[in-house]
This record gives C-alpha cells, sequence and structure tokens, in this order.
C-alpha cells in the first residue's frame, strides 16, 4: 500500500517514510531507466566522475591560487594530464568492458522490482551506517591479504600503488578483480541486510564519496574525518600515509581495525 493512501489510523506511514516518499516518487517516475540494464553502469561512472571533477579542477587552479595549496597534504603535487587521462580511461574502459557484461546478466537473471513505499529515514541511516561498517571490514581484510602475500599484491593491488601521491581520479584505478571484489562487497552487504533500493542507491552515493575523498589529496576543514569525533574515522589523511607507507592504515574508512591488529599510523608518527 502507498504511503499516499494511508490515510487510515491504523496504517499511518512514520514520519520518516513521509519525509522520504516525495523524493522516491520522483525517482519512480524514471522507473524504466532505474530498471535497465544501463542504469548501474551510468549511475557509477556520472557519479564517480562527478566527485571527481572539483579535485580535478582544484588542481588546476593551485597554479594560478596558491592559497589552495594550504590544504593540500602534499603542496608541490598536482597530477599532470599523463597521470590524469589513464585513470579516467581505465575507469571508462573496466566499466564498459566488465561491469557492464555482468550487470546485464544479472538483470536478465532477476529483474529489479520497486516498490511503492519510500523506507523509513532512520532505517535507511542505519542501514547505510552498517553497510559502510561491514565494508570497511571486508575490505580491511582483502587488502591487508592483498599487502602481506606478495603474490595477491603483484597480481591484483600493485597497480593501484604506481601513484604514490594519491588523487581524485586515481581512486579506481585499480585491477579488474579488485574492482569486482569491491563491487562484491557492495552488493552482499545490501543483499544480506535487504536495504530499499532507495538505500542501496544513497549508499553507493556515499561510498563513492568516502572513497574519492580519501583519494583526493586535500584535507579541507570540512573533511570527513573532521567531522567524526574521538579520532574513529581516518579519513584522507589515514589513507594518504597507506600509500606513502604501504605497511599501514589498512582499512578504507574507520580506524578501529588498524588499532586492533596493530596497523595504525597517525601523522605524527615517522615511517620506520
Amino acid at each position: 500500500m502507498s504511503c499516499h493512501n494511508c490515510s487510515d489510523p491504523q496504517v499511518l506511514c512514520s514520519s520518516g517514510q513521509l519525509f522520504l516518499q516525495p523524493l522516491w516518487d520522483h525517482l519512480r517516475s524514471w522507473e524504466a531507466l532505474l530498471q535497465s540494464p544501463f542504469f548501474p553502469v551510468i549511475f557509477s561512472i556520472t557519479t564517480y566522475v562527478g566527485f571527481c571533477l572539483p579535485f580535478v579542477v582544484l588542481d588546476i587552479l593551485c597554479s594560478w591560487v596558491p592559497a589552495l595549496r594550504r590544504y593540500k597534504i602534499h603542496p608541490d603535487f598536482s597530477p599532470s594530464a599523463r597521470q590524469l587521462l589513464p585513470c579516467l580511461g581505465q575507469t571508462l574502459y573496466q566499466h564498459v568492458m566488465f561491469v557492464f557484461p555482468v550487470t546485464l546478466l544479472h538483470w536478465a537473471r532477476s529483474p529489479a522490482l520497486l516498490p511503492h513505499e519510500a523506507p523509513e529515514l532512520l532505517l535507511l541511516l542505519h542501514h547505510i551506517l552498517f553497510c559502510l561498517l561491514l565494508f570497511d571490514m571486508e575490505f580491511f581484510v582483502w587488502h591487508l591479504l592483498h599487502h602481506k602475500v606478495p603474490w595477491l599484491y603483484r597480481t591484483f593491488h600493485k597497480v593501484h600503488h604506481q601513484n604514490s601521491s594519491s588523487f581524485a581520479l586515481a581512486t579506481q584505478y585499480m585491477s579488474v578483480w579488485e574492482l569486482f571484489s569491491l563491487g562484491f562487497f557492495d552488493m552482499m552487504n545490501v543483499t544480506l541486510l535487504g536495504c530499499h533500493p532507495l538505500t542501496t542507491l544513497t549508499f553507493h552515493v556515499v561510498n563513492i564519496w568516502l572513497s574519492v575523498e580519501d583519494h583526493s589529496g586535500y584535507n579541507f576543514p570540512w573533511s570527513t574525518h573532521r567531522l567524526v569525533p574521538f579520532g574513529w574515522y581516518g579519513g584522507v589523511v589515514h589513507h594518504d600515509l597507506h600509500h606513502s607507507h604501504f605497511n599501514c592504515n589498512f582499512a578504507p574508512y574507520f580506524t578501529h581495525w588498524d588499532k586492533i591488529l596493530g596497523t595504525l599510523r597517525t601523522a605524527s608518527v615517522p615511517a620506520r
């Protein structure tokens, strides 16, 4: 039953559901696109490139606006076109040649069905947090193994470390195996939790943004790690240390797994 027909006091929708219902109704007006096998690839590429572009523009402006360099972790580094274009090209190539065929097979086997009702706001937020925590744990284990086992590192993960100073478009500069591993973790988590399609879309947007921010090379006053208290979230400085030293900070977002395993390094601790 749609929330628009919830006039009976016994079936009144929650305020959280009513809050999201107009947004979900608007998205459902694009139902043909949302159910298309092309949508996941279009959504992923446009969201990723859209989040990367502001940092690319900032890198270009740094040459003319030196004040911007105060926010860069490596003030003297700006990615060149010879670094940016291969990263963008590889992202587009992998999505077209590998992600789209898998998406097409999944669509053929189980076409997406969109519910009429929006999720409750609190449930959406809880699911996104749980998805992030699960993803953080899964990638921590994957990442640690691919650094500790030399064959795994050389074969699958080394390509991601070709740029010692990270930048936004290098976020998805990775092997096909790594790309599919991250995608598998994403989809497994939303499936296990039974997430609403709107929750799934929101989680993917948040996850892509956090990944791009981690690789952006910019430490702003409003960066995520400055907004989360008690050092629970590592952020761009945390991940930049991983790219600099390789043997620390394996979790993508939060810091608890690195603390537990003794692999956490902060900016004030010198490299061995």
